[in-house]
């Protein structure tokens, strides 16, 4: 456009000083010369044109959108690219209209809801791994099963058909040339069909056995971490956009504080319980009540961990032949702002003692979480909680924040009525009826580990 304003200018100003010049003399039966014009026309604009002319931001979607979808297939950068373009391309085909490369608004909204559906789809969420630090995206609802341990985590299918593994360990020296060449090997059998060796990453993809693979790896210092996904073939319209997607999201070493790694297990870990039928239900944290040789209920013996969700960590306990149990009414409370915490400390914060006791809490929506200011005491995760009219709001859990150094606190969140009623539901206990009175209907829970 300023080119286009120039060179208007330049051509009027040519055309003031050519009426400025006095008129040469009129030669008898001589013809005027005929002028030679040449239109100015602008430069028409390419798709890339007007894909750089927009946010980095809004680039990355647009790729990201197109790799959920199906048409792009590249590293989601926000750089323009022949690929990018093409991609656009193929997604205005494939809906039957004009391939110009360039999204109108329709197109880009059809475009963004399409590929929200197919992340919902397959349970898209960016977690960050507690044992390693690192961040990456993972189809929840195409893994569930999950494992961790000091070398790394693993995500499973039920059917083993889709599996995502994330490594770590140490290494003398490392080189993504290097690494690269260990993993064409390891294990043997594998079949690679592209490569990339970057400074800084690799990446290998093709066959192992029956199953196509995808390995994105990277180092740091001595630190190793590689990122690879197995899936059948004859899923792979439903995998390939993800492993794009993952391989984008994949952030093995997060800038800022460092995850240290979770705190050790303790030996013996205490937390509370809430009694919610006459018939030894109990509600506890999942996490407190996680990996435990054996988990007793202070005063009524051993229990058995009868179900878990995994999502809000809750657990569902069972004691056999108890008597004198007092369930808790679980009516409709809600979460407001100040709340009180019924449980049972820590017996080294409690001088052994047994007792419930109550404390004042403030609750704080944070994102997707209901945090609880200030947090308990240690033992109080499990605790029940009740609204300023004395009905249940929810249960407290203890999150430990892990940060870089040897520093680490507790935070506390709440997991509302209506969660911890669904929950119980969907496990056949009948929560209704009981007492209004917390004390009367908390325990304590003791996990032994080895």
């Amino acid at each position: 456009m300023r080119s286009l304003l120039a060179a208007a200018l330049m051509f009027a100003a040519m055309g003031a000083s050519a009426q400025a010049q006095p008129a040469p003399p009129a030669t008898a039966g001589a013809r005027p010369k005929p002028v030679t014009t040449v239109p100015i026309r602008p430069a028409l604009q390419t798709p890339a044109d007007t894909a750089n002319a927009m946010s980095q931001a809004e680039r990355l979607a647009i790729q990201s959108d197109l790799a959920w979808v199906g048409r792009y297939n590249g590293a989601i950068t926000g750089d323009v690219s022949e690929r990018m373009v093409a991609a656009i391309k193929e997604f205005q085909k494939g809906r039957g209209g004009k391939q110009t490369g360039v999204l109108n608004p329709q197109e880009r909204g059809i475009l963004a809801e399409t590929a929200k559906r197919k992340q919902d789809s397959v349970g898209w969420k960016i977690v960050t791994d507690a044992g390693t630090g690192a961040r990456l995206g993972v189809p929840t609802k195409l893994v569930p099963q999950q494992s961790s341990d000091a070398n790394g985590a693993k995500w499973t299918s039920t059917t083993g058909t889709v599996q995502i593994q994330l490594a770590r360990r140490k290494e003398a020296s490392p080189t993504t040339a290097k690494l690269a060449g260990q993993e064409k090997k390891e294990p043997p059998g594998r079949k690679v069909d592209y490569t990339v060796v970057k400074p800084d990453f690799f990446v290998l993809s093709g066959l192992q056995g029956l199953k196509k693979f995808y390995v994105r790896g990277t180092f740091k210092g001595d630190e190793v971490r590689i990122l690879t996904i197995l899936y059948d073939q004859a899923t792979e319209n439903t995998v390939e956009p993800v492993v794009i997607a993952m391989s984008s999201a994949f952030n093995p070493f997060p800038a800022g504080a460092q995850v240290a790694g979770p705190p050790p297990r303790k030996t013996v870990e205490y937390g509370t319980g809430i009694v919610v039928s006459g018939d030894g239900a109990i509600l506890a944290d999942r996490q407190v009540t996680d990996g435990c040789l054996a988990i007793a209920i202070a005063g009524h013996g051993n229990a058995d961990r009868v179900a878990e969700d995994k999502d809000h960590d809750l657990a569902l306990l069972r004691i056999y032949g108890a008597r004198g149990l007092t369930p808790l009414n679980l009516g409709n409370g809600a979460a407001n702002s100040a709340i009180e915490l019924t449980g049972i400390a820590d017996p080294q914060n409690q001088a052994g003692g047994t007792a419930a006791s109550s404390v004042k809490a403030s609750v704080t929506p944070n994102g997707s979480d209901m945090a609880l200011t200030p947090a308990p005491a240690i033992g109080f995760s499990g605790a029940a909680a009740l609204d300023t009219d004395g009905k249940f709001a929810g249960i407290a859990l203890l999150k430990p924040v892990v940060v870089a150094g040897p520093t680490n606190g507790a935070a506390a969140a709440l997991v509302p009525a209506d969660t911890v009623r669904n929950f119980l539901s969907a496990n056949g206990v009948n929560a209704s009826g009981g007492s209004t009175t917390a004390k009367a209907s908390v325990v304590r829970v003791i996990c032994v580990r080895k």
